[in-house]
């Protein structure tokens, strides 16, 4: 998993999945359901940057806690409006 942790995973797909936003995280090419583990699973490594895309009702909450955990694991993300 590219130096990954499966704890950093769980984390921010339990985080994720508290929010009834939409959180799609966008690698490359790629669009990933932060809700789904499977996903971030075969995608997530410590060498790529990060772009986040949340909509919905509680998009500010979810943005500041998804920054804070992709932070705490090491991981570059910005967001897209």
């Amino acid at each position: 998993m590219g130096g990954i942790e499966i704890r950093a995973i769980v984390e921010i797909n339990r985080n994720a999945n508290l929010f009834k936003s939409s959180i799609v995280l966008h690698v490359g090419n790629k669009c990933i359901d932060v809700k789904s583990i499977l996903g971030l699973t075969v995608t997530l490594a410590k060498d790529y940057e990060y772009r986040l895309e949340i909509h919905g009702p509680d998009e500010a909450y979810a943005e500041v806690t998804m920054k804070e955990i992709f932070k705490k694991h090491g991981l570059q993300v910005t967001m897209i409006d």
